[in-house]
């Protein structure tokens, strides 16, 4: 990997992270060892990414996020301030068999601030979670959710636009240039 293209001198990036070429890392952001961050990517002010963690390039962590291990965030993801995600099914202080359960993010998703992501699920490639959801269950590509627990809301396309309320995927919403921007 490349140079970084900023890391804040209060943030800590431990030996062995790789943080890719052009990215930016804030204030009293703390990357452990294992983990790596791609290229152009932003880590925002007090954000943590857990040993053996992934991110995509070109992602957005925004501030007061927690990205533990188990975690996999694709390219283009972009994950609101405050957002939570979760890795252990069963919590308890002493746990001696604890299993990490993974989340997988795909490529352009977007989580919105005070999200909760509970483990265990998949979010397909351009969804959107609504800002203050509990997502307790895999989404699909394009799929707008929303609640608590999050439900389905409709459909978007890459910019983010809702382009249908319907319970089934709009015609041609996989293609890969967005119906409102063209690009």
């Amino acid at each position: 990997m490349g140079e970084p293209g900023f890391i804040h001198p209060s943030a800590v990036v431990e030996d062995g992270a790789q943080v890719g070429e052009g990215t930016t890392v804030w204030h009293h952001a703390h990357i452990r060892t294992g983990a790596v961050v791609g290229p152009d990517s932003v880590i925002g002010k007090n954000v943590y990414v857990d040993a053996g963690v992934r991110i995509g390039a070109r992602s957005k962590i925004q501030n007061n996020v927690s990205v533990y291990r188990g975690v996999e965030l694709a390219d283009e993801v972009f994950v609101g301030p405050g957002a939570v995600f979760t890795n252990d099914r069963t919590p308890r202080a002493v746990a001696p068999d604890w299993v990490v359960t993974p989340t997988r993010v795909r490529r352009g998703a977007s989580i919105g601030a005070n999200a909760t992501l509970v483990c265990g699920i998949e979010l397909g490639s351009w969804s959107m979670v609504a800002a203050g959801a509990v997502v307790t269950r895999s989404t699909r590509d394009h799929q707008l959710v929303a609640g608590n627990p999050a439900r389905h809301h409709g459909w978007v396309c890459r910019c983010g636009a809702v382009v249908s309320r319907d319970r089934d995927p709009p015609a041609g919403l996989a293609d890969t240039r967005c119906e409102h921007t063209g690009g």
